[in-house]
């Protein structure tokens, strides 16, 4: 198993200090991982401890689709977004076709973030 101290410094990356401060508690990453309540912590785990990036990809598209519930009706890009992504992880769809799903999905963030802050 992967020690605590070898995922945090895989490639020079270092999670955030609230993290760093968590793993500090943690036995080992057996335990880390059981013990996590952050899916963005799981996934920085998982992506800098050798999981399989198409794997990792679906796993972040499970995450990504329960803030769906968030999304205001009629708009789609967001879920075009996690449903492009799943595509590229079983080879149906290029990377270049993610990025614009991406973008979109980020566009609509922000349109719906500027129509709160009005």
């Amino acid at each position: 198993m992967t020690t605590i101290e070898q995922v945090t410094r895989i490639a020079g990356r270092v999670p955030c200090g609230e993290a760093c401060e968590w793993l500090a508690t943690q036995t080992d990453m057996r335990a880390a991982w059981r013990n996590c309540e952050r899916a963005d912590w799981l996934l920085w785990f998982a992506g800098y401890g050798g999981v399989d990036r198409a794997e990792l990809v679906l796993a972040a598209c499970d995450c990504a689709e329960t803030a769906l519930a968030h999304v205001p009706g009629g708009e789609h890009r967001p879920r075009v977004a996690i449903e492009t992504a799943r595509a590229w992880a079983r080879g149906d769809a290029t990377l270049n076709e993610v990025r614009r799903a991406a973008a979109d999905a980020a566009e609509a963030a922000a349109e719906a973030y500027a129509d709160t802050a009005e």
